[in-house]
């Protein structure tokens, strides 16, 4: 049969892309149109993303698109928490504030000072952490914005996307759970908590599921880009957070598994069917975001590949080119092993100017040696991280009530063998790497789901396996591994 096209746009903390997916019936293929970064801008006080850039660069991506022939439907997904205020005439009031800004320093703090954990956790079952939604809107209401009595509609990021593709207003829901404003157990804003932190919430609207059809492109945008190609095709909102689409790109075939979205965050979980919200979820500092088809991602946000990223941007801007990670994992095989562990969670390393320098201050602080060269480095932030997922696994375990049978890693991570053999190690379980564009290929399940073409997302996760090569990894050195593990546990209190 001949293919059927589909479109995701898929941005990323560091880039974006856009993807076209082509379904025979049997088998996804993927074809990428577009790259571009995605760079924040510092101006004044604050880090902005450039959404103005970003949007362009989407209507370049259609444009693209629209010469490889028909496209039966488009979906966007992005990072989480971010978000933007309209006006009453549907404006963009100001930039949107990048999840990495200051401004929420000691917020978190401010909201269970008002407001008790266990209060805030019962009301929306997420993680604590000082990027979330609730913690800059808290910022904002400290600071007493105007911007609060201005806004009429708040859109998070994807959300605004679809908005300026379609002129639809909603909020998707597995974005929305990220913000720690929305209330799983009610299936709405948590407009009571809000109220109790001094937040206003006039401005929060509609949630909408992952599948839903938001229509077609506007007329208007048709015609300032030309694109009657693309009349027909209807604009799906996937799983719009990106770990939300990459779960439903896992291509798992039992139910004893748990992910590893590995990418800028690592996000370790498993799919549960409800939220589970207990005082052990809340002592682990565990979330419920939201999935598809009713589902709830039951995980932990872990630092993940920011330090590696980082420490390579600042040996970049000292050696004046920046030195492939491939030639880094090279050095960091070499390198001693277990010479020094850093807890990648650690505050210290959020938003630090120098990250080498920040990871050499850590070992000074808890007593261990750190060599400065590149191999020490990248190995000590490779095999924290593995140690920092063998933590969470064991805390995963325990609140599902049985043993994980094995891990899959997807996202940009998959292709670090060395990440992925040391997960394998340091988990004592079967790693099963890739797909690298799990997140792209989630997105576009749920449109082809939504479209008719596939039937479930039981259908969606046989094509993955069906699309895509993985590459197996089993554990190895076991016992030195164990004995790291307890140095980590040490470290991490």
């Amino acid at each position: 049969m001949p293919s059927r096209n589909f479109l995701a746009f898929d941005l990323g903390a560091e880039s974006g892309r856009a993807i076209i997916g082509a379904f025979d019936g049997k088998a996804l293929t993927l074809t990428e149109t577009h790259r571009f970064a995605n760079t924040p801008v510092r101006a004044g006080a604050h880090l902005y993303w450039n959404v103005l850039s970003l949007w362009d660069e989407l209507q370049t991506g259609l444009r693209k698109a629209a010469q490889a022939g028909p496209i039966a439907s488009i979906g966007v997904d992005t990072w989480g928490v971010d978000f933007a205020f309209l006006d009453a005439r549907g404006e963009l009031i100001g930039n949107p504030v990048h999840y990495r800004d200051s401004r929420t320093d000691g917020m978190l703090d401010e909201a269970t000072r008002r407001v008790s954990r266990r209060r805030i956790f019962e009301a929306t079952g997420i993680q604590f952490m000082p990027i979330n939604t609730l913690y800059q809107l808290m910022a904002l209401a400290q600071a007493k914005s105007p911007a609060l009595d201005v806004a009429r509609t708040l859109l998070l990021m994807p959300d605004l996307l679809n908005y300026w593709l379609t002129g639809e207003m909603a909020c998707e829901f597995s974005n929305v759970t990220t913000t720690q404003c929305y209330d799983p157990r009610a299936g709405d804003w948590a407009r009571d908590l809000l109220s109790d932190l001094g937040i206003p919430h006039h401005f929060l609207t509609r949630i909408v599921p992952p599948g839903t059809d938001l229509g077609t492109l506007s007329p208007a945008l048709l015609k300032s880009l030309d694109l009657s190609a693309l009349a027909e095709a209807r604009v799906i909102a996937p799983a719009t957070h990106d770990t939300g689409s990459a779960v439903a790109g896992v291509p798992a075939s039992s139910e004893r598994y748990a992910y590893i979205s590995s990418g800028t965050w690592s996000l370790l979980g498993a799919v549960v069917n409800a939220p589970v919200i207990t005082a052990p979820a809340l002592q682990f500092n565990f979330t419920n975001e939201g999935g598809v088809g009713g589902t709830f991602r039951l995980l932990k946000n872990i630092m993940g590949l920011w330090l590696a990223q980082e420490c390579r941007r600042k040996w970049a801007a000292q050696d004046g080119a920046a030195t492939p990670y491939d030639e880094l994992l090279v050095l960091a095989e070499r390198a001693q092993p277990f010479a020094a562990l850093v807890d990648p969670d650690d505050p210290s390393f959020l938003h630090p100017d120098d990250m080498p320098a920040a990871l050499r201050a850590y070992a000074v602080r808890t007593g261990q040696a750190l060599a400065p060269d590149k191999g020490a480095m990248m190995r000590c932030i490779l095999e924290s991280l593995a140690l920092k997922y063998r933590a969470t696994l064991d805390q995963l375990e325990a609140l599902l009530g049985h043993p994980v049978d094995a891990i899959h890693v997807v996202g940009g991570g998959s292709q670090n063998a060395l990440l992925c053999q040391f997960t394998a190690d340091a988990c004592n379980r079967p790693v099963l790497a890739g797909p690298v564009e799990a997140t792209a290929i989630g997105n576009l399940l749920v449109q082809m789901v939504a479209c008719g073409e596939l039937a479930s997302m039981d259908e969606a996760r046989a094509v993955v396996r069906r699309s895509f090569p993985l590459t197996a990894y089993e554990p190895r050195d076991v016992g030195a591994w164990e004995a790291a593990r307890e140095r980590f546990v040490g470290l991490m209190g």
